[in-house]
């Protein structure tokens, strides 16, 4: 499994899909599926029966996840590639590809 480009907090830009264009910062990175959780984006509607926790039930609008291959790291307001380098104290961090500088 590779190294992932994405990681929690990030702002990130859709590529594809219903929501392409918008940004959004990543609340939750699931490393296995390579899916995140974006602020947002993807959002499906949740039909709940009452129980103890809501006893109103009904529709509950919440995030989906989203393949990461369909997200990019935004810097400055505009999305990058994501590149790998080590630093001088012999740490991987990610750098963007167009510019260099460490994300």
């Amino acid at each position: 499994m590779s190294k992932l480009h994405i990681k929690k907090g990030d702002t990130v830009y859709v590529n594809t899909g219903v929501d392409k264009g918008k940004t959004g910062r990543v609340l939750e990175v699931l490393v296995k599926e390579q899916r995140a959780y974006v602020e947002g984006i993807n959002l499906v509607s949740k039909h709940t029966k009452p129980n103890a926790k809501s006893p109103q039930g009904g529709i509950i609008t919440k995030e989906a996840s989203i393949h990461i291959s369909n997200l990019n790291p935004v810097e400055k307001g505009i999305p990058v590639r994501v590149g790998r380098k080590r630093s001088e104290d012999g740490k991987l961090v990610r750098i963007s590809k167009k510019t260099g500088e460490e994300i």
